[in-house]
């Protein structure tokens, strides 16, 4: 009895363990997705800063354009909505399987060797159907997250190019951390229009 119980209790913890990953997964995709980052926009006119060769930059900074225009606000809460929801289903599902773990523990001593035999098969069944829903709602999450990024990305695109054709920028590059930009100065950086734009106008 004890040893059944102590089988059941094993593999519940790995189950809950199991559930720890997708979390980290959402928070590490949660970053990546805070990352996004611009084309190049080849445009042309004639009032921004230039580098030696005479070519026209702007910098913008991807993650404040997400977090301060209205659109970036939307994005973000879809999504944090979105994994939440998610994550209440993931949580159900272990609550029942705590509660048929207990049961069992519970019951064990007077079910015969056969009855305890066949709820451990439906308790491990169980178990592989939980870690299964889980792996399929971080799938969801993932597809939902690349989703709705791309299409933010686009509109900053867009707004971007709008911003560069304004200033008479050539090449807008994208600051953020982990982006090729290292250094800038601060002159070049326009993510402030691109987040008036972006407000004002929309994509």
């Amino acid at each position: 009895m004890a040893d059944s119980g102590g089988r059941m209790g094993g593999t519940m913890r790995t189950v809950r363990q199991h559930q720890s990953s997708p979390e980290r997964e959402m928070r590490g995709n949660w970053v990546w997705f805070m990352m996004l980052s611009l084309l190049l926009v080849p445009v042309g006119c004639n009032s921004a800063p230039a580098l030696s060769s005479g070519v026209r930059v702007g910098v913008v900074d991807p993650q404040r354009v997400l977090s301060e225009t209205e659109a970036g606000k939307k994005v973000m809460e879809s999504i944090s909505t979105f994994m939440k929801n998610r994550q209440a289903l993931i949580e159900l599902e272990e609550k029942e399987l705590k509660q048929m773990e207990e049961d069992f523990v519970k019951q064990s001593s007077v079910l015969s060797a056969n009855a305890k035999k066949e709820r451990e098969g439906q308790l491990r069944r169980r178990m592989m159907e939980f870690q299964q829903k889980v792996g399929e709602l971080n799938r969801e999450v993932q597809e939902k997250q690349k989703e709705v990024s791309d299409g933010f990305r686009e509109k900053m695109e867009k707004v971007a190019a709008r911003v560069a054709q304004q200033l008479g920028l050539q090449v807008v590059i994208d600051r953020s951390r982990g982006g090729p930009t290292l250094y800038n100065d601060p002159a070049l950086d326009v993510t402030a229009k691109v987040i008036e734009e972006f407000n004002k106008t929309g994509p």
